[in-house]
């Protein structure tokens, strides 16, 4: 797939190449985005090398992960997005925020147009979120963007070869009135036990 570029009245959504390595690497050097994601720690240049040259333009080539910078309009670098395809129209969302830019909603505003862009243009049905437990921030984005939180997975996540429970949590089509590519059976609820 070619890489797509969205765009939102705050923001420009766009895959990152070479010309982004240096602000990849700089904005990977904040302790929280090190602490709380799965990028190499310590982050070193090749590593943002790697990302930007091999890992984001593969990704889309083969349409297993598309890799959205966020950057302001004039090319400030605010966050890093980015959608997983884990099974038949099931994907992953992942994020993390530049220090400076954090706090002003650009994360929610990209994960809610990347949402819509994946609906629709990508036949997933169900978008996933997860998150350390602990990882309040990115509690907060998800549940900013609509994202509904279905519990904790236990030992569900491998963090620099540390196994933590993590929160999970899900937005669909219908929760941003968009229609699904497959029906959807949705549980019906428990009855209610008659008291005599």
């Amino acid at each position: 797939m070619e890489p797509a570029t969205l765009t939102t009245d705050r923001l420009v959504l766009r895959t990152v190449g070479p010309h982004d390595t240096d602000a990849v690497y700089a904005a990977a050097q904040d302790p929280e985005i090190q602490r709380w994601t799965t990028i190499p720690s310590p982050y070193l240049p090749e590593h943002a090398e790697s990302f930007t040259e091999h890992l984001a333009p593969e990704g889309w080539a083969n349409g297993s992960m598309f890799t959205f910078g966020a950057f302001l309009p004039e090319g400030e670098l605010v966050g890093m997005l980015g959608i997983t395809m884990r099974s038949l129209g099931v994907a992953e969302i992942g994020f993390w925020a530049t220090k400076h830019h954090r706090g002003n909603g650009y994360i929610t505003e990209a994960t809610l147009t990347a949402a819509r862009w994946a609906f629709t243009h990508v036949s997933v049905d169900r978008i996933e979120w997860r998150a350390e437990v602990g990882n309040t921030a990115s509690r907060a984005v998800a549940e900013r963007a609509g994202f509904t939180i279905e519990g904790t997975l236990r030992s569900a996540l491998n963090n620099k070869g540390v196994r933590r429970d993590c929160w999970v949590g899900s937005l669909l089509p219908s929760d941003l009135s968009l229609p699904s590519t497959a029906p959807y059976l949705p549980t019906p609820p428990s009855p209610t036990p008659r008291t005599r």
